[in-house]
């Protein structure tokens, strides 16, 4: 409750908003009248819907003699969806199935993640996985390639994997890189990645003798290190814009795509909500202009009690926001299990 709305105008704002969710199309008096039990005349309606008008909850379009809901509209609505409609067992069933035949590894944990919210919701999926800084370091190990060259594989206990072809050295052989891949598992054996610090690579430098081969495993870990601090961002269903009506204009949804790809934009308008459990940012309310006519919607998640990333579903501000909600709470509250089944 809002204070300024009595039970008849909450009646029709809901009305209003459910119908223009299902059609996309401006909502009239005598079709509220006509599919909605409100116990009222169409007169009546339309009285209700020019003060919800005046009061700033619904907007008119000068085209149509119907109205759409407004940000504030669409607050309210949101306020009231406590709880909101839950994700169905057979639902959980089929993502539990996804993720079963899909995920190994965690990079694939969060493209799966996006991958389904957007199936679901019909709406942009976007997933910020986390730095894995605060990782422990597993394991380094040497696959042959050829006579030549040999795969790196770095991975620790979260699952995160750097692959890397690296040349075997003149006068190596791929025995001397199973070698040192046992000095250097010794050595970084329980540390987290942000403890491989310089002077402990410096120490395994004597101990793997070769100049050459302690280049190469070098290469690999400072890549594995710099990719760990980044925060990796997962988009998933931009295809799904497509079928919504509010994109029906080309150069509208050329737009939207455009600014899909500026990661630090997406990234701040993320960050924005992180840490707020679940929460929903709606049109003008969305701090960056670019958002103005979207709606999105973020939970944060954690692995052993540590916050570390976000998801999110985007779209336009006519979504349906119950089954985005219940279904963006049932993902954050099991992605520590699917992370915790990852088979290292």
């Amino acid at each position: 409750m809002t204070g300024e709305l009595d039970a008849r105008k909450e009646r029709v704002l809901r009305a209003v908003i459910d119908d223009y969710v299902a059609s996309a199309e401006p909502v009239g008096s005598r079709t509220l009248a006509r599919k909605y039990d409100l116990g009222v005349s169409p007169a009546t309606i339309r009285n209700e819907m020019a003060d919800l008008e005046m009061l700033g909850y619904l907007e008119h379009l000068h085209t149509s003699s119907g109205r759409i809901p407004s940000s504030k509209g669409y607050r309210f609505y949101v306020n009231g969806l406590i709880p909101p409609k839950p994700v169905s067992d057979a639902e959980k069933a089929q993502i539990n199935r996804w993720y079963r035949a899909r995920v190994r590894r965690i990079d694939e944990v969060f493209q799966e993640t996006a991958r389904i919210i957007s199936r679901v919701t019909k709406n942009v999926a976007i997933v910020l996985a986390p730095q894995m800084a605060g990782t422990q370091f597993r394991c380094l190990q040497f696959l042959p390639l050829d006579a030549a060259r040999a795969v790196a594989v770095f991975m620790t206990d979260a699952g995160f994997v750097e692959n890397k072809i690296v040349r075997i050295p003149a006068g190596a052989s791929f025995a001397d890189f199973q070698r040192m891949a046992g000095v250097i598992n010794a050595n970084l054996s329980g540390c987290t990645l942000a403890d491989i610090q310089p002077h402990l690579l410096t120490q395994m430098r004597a101990e793997i003798g070769d100049e050459s081969l302690y280049e190469a495993a070098l290469s690999v870990i400072h890549r594995a290190l710099d990719e760990s601090q980044e925060e990796r961002l997962y988009l998933g269903g931009t295809r799904e814009l497509f079928g919504q009506p509010e994109f029906r204009d080309a150069e509208r949804i050329k737009d939207f795509l455009l600014v899909l790809e500026k990661e630090e934009l997406v990234k701040d308008l993320l960050h924005a909500h992180m840490g707020d459990g679940l929460a929903v940012s709606i049109g003008r309310e969305n701090a960056d202009s670019h958002f103005k006519n979207s709606s999105v919607i973020t939970a944060t998640y954690h692995l052993n009690g540590e916050l570390l990333g976000t998801i999110a579903v985007l779209g336009p501000t006519r979504m349906e926001y119950a089954k985005a909600m219940s279904l963006l709470g049932y993902m954050n509250a099991n992605l520590t299990n699917v992370i915790s089944r990852l088979e290292l």
